[in-house]
C-alpha cells in the first residue's frame, strides 16, 4: 500500500431493512460523518494503540476465513492473500470512528476498503459501473461480509464502496439514484437517536429468518410491509411528500407490532409518541436490537425540542432548514 489509502463512508439504509431479504425495494446512502480507512501502526500515527492492536487482531482473525476460502478454490474473486498477510504482520489496522454493532456498516467499510486495496479484479479499475458490475461487487462483498454476520447481502459494503445512494428494485436490479431534496418539507429532517447499547445482527436476523416459515407473518409482510416499504421509496424518490409520510407511518407502525424485539424496551415509548403525532416517525436503522434508531420528522425544530426535554440527543442526517 504505497499510495494514500482511501477512506470509506458509513452507510445508512434508509429503506428496506429485512424486508430486501424478502425481495423487496431498498434504498441506502452514504454517511460521511462517519468515515474508515487502513492504515499502519507506527509512530506518526495519531491512534489510541489499543484499538489499532485489537484492529489487527480482528484482521488476523479475518484473514484464517479468507484463507480458508482460497485454499478451498471458494473465493469468489482475485485477493492478494500474501501481501493482506504481510501487511497484517507490518500492523495494518482499520482507523475507524464508525461505532460496530450500531446499524451504519462498519463492517462494510472495511469490507470495501480491504477490496478496494487488495483486489486484482478488474471492477476495480473501472469509473463507470454498469448494473452487472455492481450486481457483480455485491456478490464479491456478499461473501466477504459473511464472516461478520453469517449471512450479508452484500449491500453494505456494494454501498460503502461506491460511495453514492443506491436503490435495489430487487435483487438483480441495483442502481445509483439521486434523491431531490427540494421536495422535503421546509422544517423537515432525517435524523438519529443513539440507544446507547450495541445491536447483534446475527441473532436478529435469525429470529426473522425463523419468522418467515410462519404463514400469518409471511402474509403481513407481503401484503402491508413490502407495499408500504416500496411506497415510501417511490414516493421520496418522485418527491411526493403527500404520498411519503402516510406510507412511512404505515411502516413505523407494522415495525412497532412486528419487530417489537428489535426495538430497544426504553425507546418504545418515544416510537409510540411519533405514532401518536404528525411530527415525526421512527424506524428501524440496520437490523436493530441497538445501535441507532432512524427518525424523520415533518417538523424537526419542534421533534428536536421534546427530545431534548427527554434528555433524548438527536443527530441530524439532513435537514431542510436552520
Amino acid at each position: 500500500m504505497n499510495r494514500q489509502p482511501d477512506i470509506f463512508y458509513a452507510k445508512l439504509m434508509l429503506f428496506g431493512e429485512y424486508s430486501v431479504i424478502c425481495d423487496s425495494m431498498g434504498l441506502t446512502i452514504p454517511y460521511a460523518h462517519f468515515t474508515g480507512e487502513l492504515s499502519f501502526m507506527n509512530n506518526e500515527q495519531y491512534t489510541e494503540y489499543d484499538f489499532a492492536l485489537e484492529s489487527n487482531r480482528h484482521l488476523k482473525d479475518y484473514l484464517v476465513y479468507l484463507k480458508d476460502l482460497f485454499s478451498r478454490k471458494r473465493l469468489s474473486f482475485d485477493l492478494d492473500i500474501e501481501k493482506l498477510e504481510l501487511d497484517i504482520e507490518k500492523g495494518l489496522y482499520f482507523e475507524s470512528n464508525i461505532p460496530q454493532g450500531y446499524g451504519i456498516g462498519s463492517s462494510g467499510a472495511l469490507v470495501a476498503a480491504l477490496y478496494n486495496a487488495y483486489s486484482n479484479g478488474d471492477l476495480r479499475h473501472i469509473k463507470v459501473l454498469t448494473p452487472r458490475d455492481i450486481q457483480r461487487l455485491k456478490e464479491i462483498f456478499s461473501q466477504m461480509e459473511s464472516y461478520f454476520h453469517g449471512v450479508s447481502s452484500g449491500l453494505d459494503p456494494l454501498l460503502c464502496y461506491i460511495k453514492y445512494p443506491l436503490l435495489i428494485r430487487s435483487r438483480n436490479e441495483i442502481e445509483t439514484v439521486g434523491i431531490p431534496r427540494n421536495k422535503f418539507p421546509e422544517n423537515g429532517a432525517i435524523f438519529l437517536i443513539n440507544t446507547g447499547r450495541v445491536g447483534k445482527t446475527g441473532p436478529l436476523v435469525k429470529l426473522f429468518f425463523e419468522r418467515c416459515n410462519d404463514e400469518d407473518f409471511m402474509f403481513h409482510v407481503d401484503n402491508d410491509y413490502i407495499p408500504s416499504n416500496n411506497q415510501c421509496i417511490t414516493s421520496l424518490l418522485a418527491g411526493d411528500m403527500n404520498s411519503f409520510f402516510p406510507a412511512l407511518n404505515r411502516l413505523s407502525a407494522f415495525q412497532y407490532k412486528y419487530f417489537r424485539e428489535m426495538i430497544p424496551a426504553e425507546y418504545e415509548k418515544y416510537w409510540e409518541k411519533g405514532l401518536e403525532t404528525e411530527d415525526f416517525k421512527f424506524k428501524l436503522c440496520g437490523s436493530g436490537g441497538g445501535g441507532f434508531i432512524l427518525g424523520i420528522a415533518k417538523n424537526f425544530s419542534q421533534t428536536k425540542a421534546y427530545f431534548e426535554q427527554e434528555g433524548v440527543e438527536t443527530i441530524p442526517v439532513y435537514k431542510t432548514s436552520k
